[in-house]
């Protein structure tokens, strides 16, 4: 059945929540025709990976679904059926009061951050009534196992990454102005916060015998690696470190060519939830560079879904994940060692990845369970 979804997104200081509630837009009206309005508080965040996006314009459609700045709650508008509060964004007072006035209350869904977590289960769709208002909301949480909300994943991913054969790719490559691959030659990606340990990342890389392009999308990052290199000499559109290190700076890209970036590389370093759940669905080795939140509270989340990830590993190779995944989040300092050790398990990892990425798909979608929740609801 066709309804009607508001999605509401507050961004705080990074591409994760948007990125997040974009994908879930998108799937929701692609994959189930539904009408969607993705209500958020920064365009321009948004715009990074939605080109099609035009910041000066409240309210427009794109890709179907309609996106309103929050501004737009000062005019007239009406409820939807069903309504997300992404990440405990706290719904604006005015649109309360409207769900308050509607003729029968919206379905009110907070959807939660992704975690590994045991407890999620527990809570995954547990109701909260409002402590003054007759409304009452339901928790949703995103997982990697049964019982959680699963993750994004749109129903034709697996065969457009599938369709993604050699011609293809070599049109992507050259339309990123990346070169022709060479035999034996390792490819990363890296999308990383701004406090990794990215300098030690580069005097590792630096030091390799195998040949290496580091492709870096523009950002604060990739500043800081100009700076680091910025004596180094350029060839082409690329920065030669060393004899065997090179480093390319690439657009920041719209989301279906970041995933297919993901699948292009052989590492893909990556950051927060979004381009965490696409390097799982890429099946390639990644490594998680976690947000960080007070009091440490990422490690315990770190360590679940590390728990989760290793458990069918032997206790070398997942002692090599956690070491390169806890230095990569620095708890520890990086070097050569634990970046060789974590190389020297790339095969075995690439069968546990492709494993891991079957088990996940034995579990519905996020979308999927969100729509199915809806429809028992409503």
């Amino acid at each position: 059945m066709r309804h009607r979804w508001d999605i509401f997104c507050k961004v705080i200081d990074n591409f994760g929540d948007a990125g997040v509630c974009w994908r879930l837009a998108r799937q929701l009206a692609t994959d189930f025709h539904q009408e969607v309005r993705l209500w958020i508080d920064d365009l321009a965040t948004l715009s990074c990976f939605t080109p099609e996006l035009n910041c000066k314009d409240l309210v427009q459609t794109v890709q179907n679904v309609k996106i309103c700045s929050w501004q737009q709650l000062q005019m007239e508008f009406a409820c939807a059926d069903i309504v997300i509060e992404a990440f405990a964004c706290d719904l604006p007072d005015i649109y309360i009061a409207a769900m308050l006035e509607s003729d029968q209350h919206p379905l009110w869904i907070n959807l939660e951050y992704l975690s590994a977590e045991p407890w999620v289960a527990d809570y995954h769709l547990l109701p909260s009534p409002h402590p003054r208002l007759p409304l009452t909301k339901f928790f949703f949480f995103p997982g990697f196992t049964k019982g959680t909300g699963g993750l994004l994943r749109e129903k034709a991913l697996m065969e457009q990454k599938n369709e993604f054969d050699e011609a293809v790719r070599q049109t992507f490559m050259k339309q990123l102005g990346l070169y022709e691959k060479e035999p034996g030659s390792l490819w990363i990606s890296l999308f990383c916060y701004a406090d990794a340990p990215v300098a030690q990342l580069l005097q590792v890389l630096f030091e390799s015998v195998q040949p290496i392009l580091l492709i870096v999308p523009a950002g604060k990052v990739a500043d800081r690696i100009l700076e680091i290199l910025k004596d180094a000499p350029i060839f082409g559109t690329r920065l030669i470190a060393s004899k065997h290190l090179s480093v390319q700076i690439i657009p920041f890209l719209e989301q279906t060519e970041y995933d297919r970036l993901l699948w292009c590389c052989d590492i893909n370093f990556v950051r927060g939830e979004d381009s965490f759940v696409r390097a799982q669905w890429a099946a390639k080795l990644f490594v998680w560079n976690i947000y960080p939140q007070q009091e440490q509270a990422h490690f315990r989340k770190l360590d679940a879904f590390l728990e989760l990830y290793t458990d069918r590993m032997t206790i070398p190779m997942a002692a090599a994940i956690r070491d390169m995944w806890n230095c990569w989040n620095s708890r520890c300092a990086f070097n050569a060692g634990t970046w060789m050790n974590f190389l020297a398990f790339r095969e075995s990892l690439m069968l546990h990845n492709e494993s891991w990425v079957n088990q996940l798909m034995k579990q519905e979608d996020l979308a999927t369970n969100l729509v199915q929740f809806v429809e028992n609801r409503l």
